[in-house]
C-alpha cells in the first residue's frame, strides 16, 4: 500500500512538476516562417528573422507554398508566423481561422496598399524623351478598357485585347475574372492567367522595354511599382455589397497583417511581444524591395540594409539589450 501511494504521489508530482510552469512545457526553439511566394513577404521575414535570431536566440525556418496553403498551415500550427496575410485576398480562410481561435493576429504590418490594374503611364501620357505617343489617352478607369481592347491586342488572338491577370493559385485571379465578366470586357478581351508572379513581371518589363501598350494585374509595395512608372486605373468606390456580389467595385481595402499559430503568444512570449509592435507602410517596404531590385540584393541582404538606414523605426520595436544585441550583428 505505501509503495502504490509512494508511486502515486511520484506521478501526480512529475505530471505537476511537467504542467506548473505554464509555457515552459509549451516553449519552442524553431520559429517557423510562411513564405507565400512575393517579395515584400520575403524582405519582412527576414526583417523579423535577423531580430529573432541575434536578438531572441531563436533559430528561425521557412516554409513556402501558396497563400492558401500556408495559411493552412499556420491554423495546424505546421507554421507559427505568417508576416503578410492579405486579409481581403484570403477573407474566408482569414476570418473563419480567427473566428475559431486558430490563429491570432498580432499587429497590421501596413495598410495603404493598392491593388489592382495598371497601365504603363506612356501609354496614357506618352513619352517624348522615348518618341512614344499616347495610345490611350482618355484612359482612366477600367470600364474605359472597352474603348481601347484595339491597342492591348492579344498576339496570339488578335480579334480581341488582352488582361494579364494573376497566377491561378491566387484567389485574385478570380475576382478579376469575375471583374472583367461584370463589365462586359470578356467579350473584347482574352483573360491570360500567367504561370508565376515571375510571368506577370518579364510580360511588363517586355512591353515597357519596347514601348508597347500593356494592361495588367499588380499589387504595391512591390519594386515593380516602385521601378516602373505604372497608372493604377481607377474604379467604382469600394461597397462591399456590391463587391461581395459581382465584383464591380475597386478593390477592397486591404488590411495587410501578421498572424501566428494560436499557440504562438505562450510559446514565444518575447517574440510575439515584439511582433505586436511590428509596423511599416507602403512607402517603407517598396524602399527595400526597390533596393533589392537595383542591387540585385537578397531578402536577407536588403533587411540588413533596410535596418541600418531605418534603426529608429524598428527599435522602437525591441527592448533596448535586443536592439543592441541586434545592431551588433548587422554591422
Amino acid at each position: 500500500m505505501k509503495k502504490w501511494l509512494t508511486m502515486m504521489f511520484a506521478s501526480l508530482f512529475f505530471v505537476l512538476t511537467a504542467c506548473g510552469d505554464g509555457d515552459s512545457a509549451t516553449e519552442i526553439e524553431t520559429i517557423h516562417f510562411a513564405d507565400a511566394g512575393w517579395d515584400s513577404i520575403r524582405f519582412h521575414n527576414s526583417v523579423a528573422q535577423t531580430i529573432i535570431e541575434n536578438g531572441y536566440g531563436y533559430d528561425t525556418e521557412v516554409t513556402n507554398g501558396t497563400s492558401t496553403a500556408t495559411l493552412q498551415a499556420l491554423q495546424q500550427g505546421d507554421l507559427n508566423v505568417y508576416m503578410e496575410v492579405w486579409t481581403d485576398n484570403l477573407e474566408d480562410i482569414y476570418t473563419k481561422a480567427i473566428d475559431r481561435g486558430d490563429i491570432v493576429r498580432a499587429a497590421t504590418n501596413f495598410d495603404d496598399n493598392t491593388q489592382g490594374l495598371y497601365v504603363p503611364r506612356y501609354v496614357i501620357e506618352g513619352d517624348p524623351e522615348r518618341g512614344i505617343e499616347p495610345v490611350a489617352p482618355d484612359l482612366k478607369t477600367v470600364k474605359d478598357l472597352e474603348k481601347y481592347a484595339d491597342v492591348f491586342i492579344d498576339p496570339e488572338d488578335t480579334s480581341k485585347g488582352r488582361v494579364v491577370g494573376a497566377p491561378s493559385s491566387w484567389i485574385i485571379s478570380e475576382y478579376l475574372d469575375e471583374k472583367l465578366q461584370t463589365y462586359g470586357l470578356d467579350e473584347q478581351y482574352n483573360y491570360l492567367v500567367p504561370g508565376s508572379d515571375s510571368a506577370i513581371v518579364a510580360s511588363l518589363a517586355g512591353a515597357v522595354k519596347q514601348g508597347e501598350p500593356w494592361v495588367g494585374y499588380y499589387w504595391s509595395p512591390t519594386w515593380v511599382t516602385a521601378s516602373f512608372d505604372l497608372v493604377l486605373l481607377e474604379d467604382e468606390p469600394f461597397d462591399i455589397e456590391k463587391w461581395e456580389e459581382d465584383r464591380s467595385t475597386e478593390f477592397p481595402p486591404n488590411d495587410v497583417v501578421i498572424a501566428v499559430h494560436k499557440d504562438f503568444p505562450t510559446q514565444a512570449k518575447d517574440v510575439y511581444e515584439f511582433l505586436q509592435k511590428y509596423e511599416t507602410s507602403n512607402a517603407l517596404t517598396e524602399e527595400a524591395l526597390d533596393y533589392m531590385n537595383e542591387n540585385d540584393a537578397s531578402p536577407e541582404e536588403a533587411a540588413k540594409w533596410w535596418m541600418n538606414e531605418h534603426e529608429d523605426i524598428w527599435t522602437s520595436w525591441v527592448p533596448e539589450d535586443i536592439a543592441e544585441k541586434v545592431k551588433s550583428a548587422i554591422q
